[in-house]
């Protein structure tokens, strides 16, 4: 796990994800979830060659809140916010859109 992705919870979601500067990208995962770990070391590359952009997990199975207020219904959903809104979101582990979210984050 790269150490430039934040592992959050429900707790900590709205300080970190809500009321960040900078654009956040939040990965919606189960540890279960065969495409979620399959699309874990592209996340790692996006997060080390993107700084602009505050790369998170959150485990649904330990914090099912926030996802459940996100409407998540599969796995991965990872989703883009900025300033405290949805702006984009992939669902499953489609890698082209995952990289065109994240390079999505840094354009105005």
């Amino acid at each position: 796990m790269s150490e430039l992705i934040k592992h959050i919870g429900d707790q900590d979601f709205e300080e970190i994800v809500l009321k960040n500067d900078k654009p956040v990208l939040v990965d919606f995962w189960a540890e279960w979830c065969g495409p979620c770990r399959a699309i874990a070391p592209l996340l790692n590359t996006l997060a080390e060659e993107n700084s602009e952009v505050i790369f998170t997990k959150i485990n649904i199975d330990q914090h099912n809140k926030k996802a459940a207020t996100a409407g998540v219904r599969g796995i991965p959903t990872l989703i883009l916010y900025k300033e405290g809104k949805e702006v984009d979101r992939v669902v499953g582990a489609d890698m082209n859109a995952i990289q065109s979210l994240v390079k999505s984050a840094t354009s105005s």
